[in-house]
Formats: C-alpha cells, sequence, structure tokens
C-alpha cells in the first residue's frame, strides 16, 4: 500500500544504516515492529503470579513420550 509519510530524512538514513537495509520500507517496517513490540511488553509484566502451574509437573519425564 502506497503511503505519502512526511519523514526525518537524516533519522531514516541513519536507521538504513544502523540496521544495514537496502530499503527505506525494510527500515520503516523494523521500527514500527520494534516500537509495537516494546509498548505491548508491559502486558507481560501483568501476567506474573497470575498463571497457575503445577508443581509436580516432571519436564523430563514428558520428554520421553
Amino acid at each position: 500500500m502506497a503511503s505519502n509519510l512526511n519523514y526525518d530524512q537524516k533519522l531514516l538514513e541513519q536507521a538504513k544504516a544502523l540496521g544495514n537495509f537496502k530499503y527505506k520500507t525494510d527500515a520503516v517496517n523494523a521500527a514500527l515492529l520494534e516500537y509495537v513490540q516494546r509498548h505491548q511488553q508491559p502486558k507481560i509484566i501483568e501476567l506474573f503470579g497470575k498463571v497457575e502451574y503445577d508443581k509436580d509437573y516432571d519436564y523430563k519425564k514428558a520428554r520421553k513420550r
């Protein structure tokens, strides 16, 4: 999908160089992915202490199946 974006040329060139990207699109997509991942991280922290697990689970026994 084509888009017209107003962005900082110098910043995009730095991102391309740092990420060793050949195309601007690749640099922008990588930046968007990193942005989304970083902003989703706090949701994982909310799960701490809420996940129930079986204390008697034997992972070695489960491997033999």
